[in-house]
């Protein structure tokens, strides 16, 4: 795969990336309740489902994925459904300012990461964006080089949006200074999540 090609990947991956949707407002919002860990986390975790979904696809069964209805639908309302859940419980939290809150622990990011995952799995839009973009950017075979280097793109490019995501919210979080604060942007927080959950049963 040529530099040009790899490229034209990485931009319209970027766009696909950074458009806003419920991965990028569920990185935010956990970044602004429960600090940089927690967002990172959950954006590792949609890292992880997207790298599943270009294996199925350099192993031509992004066809057979995109047609797992019961599976996706299991892991797309599991997901939305913690979301929500989690969103409930930060809207009704007890306002507390960064520096006096717990670091999350490494059971209670795993769950996040678990659900970054989750969510992308069962993301029906996913298998046709790949269906899609691939055979116009490798033809018809997909073979370990191009794999590995679209993997690479693919890495290189959620680093640069899920940091900037992080970064943004971890300067919002810093200006949390009085509990009144605090309870206001948990409620938007939790608002968002919420929403999100809702706006991932709603994908078709």
């Amino acid at each position: 795969m040529d530099l040009a090609t790899s490229l034209a990947f990485a931009a319209a991956f970027f766009v696909f990336a950074a458009s806003p949707g419920p991965d990028n407002m569920t990185i935010i919002a956990r970044t602004i309740s429960n600090g940089a860990a927690s967002g990172i986390a959950y954006g590792a975790g949609t890292v992880v489902g997207i790298l599943i979904f270009l294996i199925l696809a350099a192993f031509g069964l992004s066809i057979v994925a995109a047609k797992t209805a019961i599976v996706m639908t299991v892991l797309r309302y599991g997901g939305a459904a913690y979301l929500v859940w989690t969103g409930i419980r930060l809207w009704m939290a007890a306002p507390v300012i960064p520096e006096l809150q717990p670091i999350s622990g490494q059971r209670g990011l795993l769950m996040i990461f678990a659900t970054g995952i989750a969510l992308n799995l069962g993301n029906p839009k996913m298998p046709l964006f790949y269906i899609a973009l691939l055979p116009s950017v490798v033809g018809a075979s997909l073979d370990a080089g191009h794999l590995g280097v679209l993997m690479m793109v693919i890495v290189a490019v959620e680093v640069v949006v899920i940091g900037g995501h992080v970064v943004l919210a971890g300067r919002a979080r810093s200006l949390l200074r009085t509990p009144r604060i605090v309870r206001r942007v948990n409620r938007a927080a939790g608002g968002v999540m919420i929403g999100a959950g809702v706006a991932v049963v709603a994908a078709r």
